[in-house]
């Protein structure tokens, strides 16, 4: 009995956690990730919401039930966050000249339409580029370094065809390198000394 409030709240954390990536992976057209999870979801909740039925006189389930709830949606949202999956729009509108911005963006291989607008307190010059999520912080900071005071909006796309964006870098292990070598020179190692011992061994 001591481990199942324990139980029922890694479930349902579980659940929630699942059904919230799940709910906004619908909304990002995913076929795939969404009834993937949708499956696991069902299949921890029946054990989750079982427990608790067959312990309706167990106050501490209830309260684990919905510990893991609550926690279940934090979790999800955090974890969304740091996959940044799909695609953004940042518009960016300034009244001051954005060519030296518009120039790094593109530097840094981002595609960028400019357009002339007014505002309300005059020209304004605007500016568009569709990134993805993850590259979001990459956008701010050129926008922070040469327009600090410039009005940017950010909206999700559902999707994007085909465009101009920076080329993703080759992960890199620079430690698996070092010790591929150092085992081939361990292995050399042995190999040579057990080619010794053997010329001892016949020489005897």
């Amino acid at each position: 009995m001591s481990l199942l409030p324990l139980g029922i709240f890694l479930a349902e954390m579980c659940v929630v956690t699942l059904g919230t990536l799940r709910i906004i992976f619908i909304a990002r057209g995913n076929k795939v990730l969404a009834p993937l999870l949708g499956f696991f979801e069902v299949l921890i909740w029946l054990f989750a919401i079982s427990a608790v039925m067959q312990n309706l006189d167990s106050a501490v389930c209830f309260i684990a039930f919905a510990l893991g709830f609550t926690l279940g949606n934090f979790l999800g949202i955090l974890i969304e966050k740091k996959l940044a999956l799909g695609m953004a729009i940042v518009r960016i509108i300034t009244n001051r000249p954005a060519q030296a911005l518009i120039d790094r963006l593109r530097a840094a291989q981002f595609g960028v339409t400019s357009l002339d607008g007014h505002g309300s307190t005059g020209p304004v010059q605007i500016v568009m580029t569709v990134v993805k999520r993850r590259r979001l912080d990459d956008v701010f900071d050129l926008i922070e370094t040469h327009h600090p005071n410039a009005f940017y909006a950010v909206d999700e796309l559902q999707s994007a065809s085909d465009g101009i964006f920076p080329k993703r870098k080759p992960a890199t292990i620079p430690v698996l390198p070092s010790a591929l070598r150092f085992l081939r020179h361990v292995g050399t190692r042995m190999g040579a000394t057990g080619r010794g011992v053997s010329a001892q061994e016949r020489a005897r």
